[in-house]
């Protein structure tokens, strides 16, 4: 089994704790992790784009100018697409980019993804993370004793104390275990685990 530093929030090692290699240091699969991102960015697409054919166009049928005599080329409508306010032609309507891959698929990713981190000297472990009260100030001496930069934290369970503090500090996220997801662990460059959220990973995570 692979080890850990465990540190307190003054980023003090006080002892080492063993992780699961399987989860913490296996093969990297960086086509698994494209393919999870691709998958998150699309669902959150909201697909509301949207453009009027001919047919919604509002406005008259009738024929804009007589056929012949003119000079000018055949109309038959003023909601034709070659005119100016006329209907768009295969232009986007509202669909639902969403799709989803398998279990299996997404949970080599996210082994994948905490495995680049750990290897990368990028993940640390927390025995605990605690305030006594809501404080940005608090929050902020936290990421300046321990270096961070862009961290996401990965608690256990839900903590507003800790919520609150840190919300209002840019580049900042705190998500609890179950909201855990690769495209988080990649975009940010530390991961901060408390040891209860953790062993939580490990048991969901298990092959």
């Amino acid at each position: 089994m692979a080890k850990a530093d465990l540190l307190n929030i003054k980023a003090e090692k006080i002892g080492e704790i063993e992780i699961k290699d399987e989860i913490f240091n296996c093969d990297v699969k960086p086509h698994l992790i494209h393919d999870v991102i691709k998958m998150q960015l699309a669902n959150r697409r909201q697909g509301t784009a949207s453009t009027k054919t001919r047919k919604e166009v509002k406005g008259s049928g009738k024929k804009p100018y007589r056929q012949k005599g003119t000079g000018r080329a055949r109309q038959g409508s003023y909601k034709s697409p070659l005119m100016v306010g006329g209907g768009v032609v295969f232009g986007p309507h509202p669909r639902d980019y969403s799709y989803n891959l398998p279990k299996k698929v997404k949970k080599s990713a996210l082994r994948s993804a905490l495995t680049i981190r750990f290897t990368d000297s990028q993940m640390k472990v927390l025995d605990k993370l605690e305030l006594n009260e809501i404080s940005t100030k608090s929050f902020n001496g936290i990421l300046k004793d321990m270096n961070l930069t862009k961290p996401l934290f990965v608690i256990a369970n839900k903590d507003e104390i800790i919520e609150k503090s840190a919300r209002n500090i840019p580049y900042i996220k705190i998500l609890r275990v179950e909201g855990l997801n690769v495209y988080d662990i990649i975009r940010h460059e530390q991961l901060i685990l408390t040891l209860d959220s953790l062993r939580k990973i490990e048991e969901v995570l298990a092959p």
